[in-house]
């Protein structure tokens, strides 16, 4: 089954858990914040999709970092950042089994889902 990872109240993931929803996609909602999964499947995402797909530079959470916590980032830093602020992961993380979509755009979704 598809499993969609996230955070429950961000209308980004709403967006695609109704695309999901109304185009018959069998689906199960992680909260990653509430799971704690994110640091465990955080090499697997890198590997799969790229660290630098996954950081959320654009939200809140990277703004509020430090200058020195934004500096100099690598992949082993961005891992790191991720996982100990989960809120830094870009927004859904959905993945097939074999595929990793990251982020939503309701195009993709439906080339990579509905064949």
């Amino acid at each position: 089954m598809t499993k969609i990872y996230g955070i429950k109240n961000c209308d980004t993931m709403k967006k695609a858990l109704n695309w999901l929803t109304e185009n018959g996609v069998a689906h199960e909602f992680i909260d990653y914040k509430k799971a704690g999964v994110a640091e465990r499947n955080l090499p697997d995402w890198a590997a799969r999709a790229g660290w630098q797909k996954l950081l959320n530079t654009r939200g809140l959470m990277w703004k509020k970092l430090s200058d020195a916590e934004r500096a100099d980032v690598d992949e082993a830093k961005a891992l790191q950042l991720m996982a100990a602020y989960p809120s830094l992961i870009k927004r859904p993380v959905l993945d097939t089994g074999t595929q990793l979509l990251v982020g939503f755009v309701p195009e993709t979704y439906a080339s990579e889902l509905q064949k």
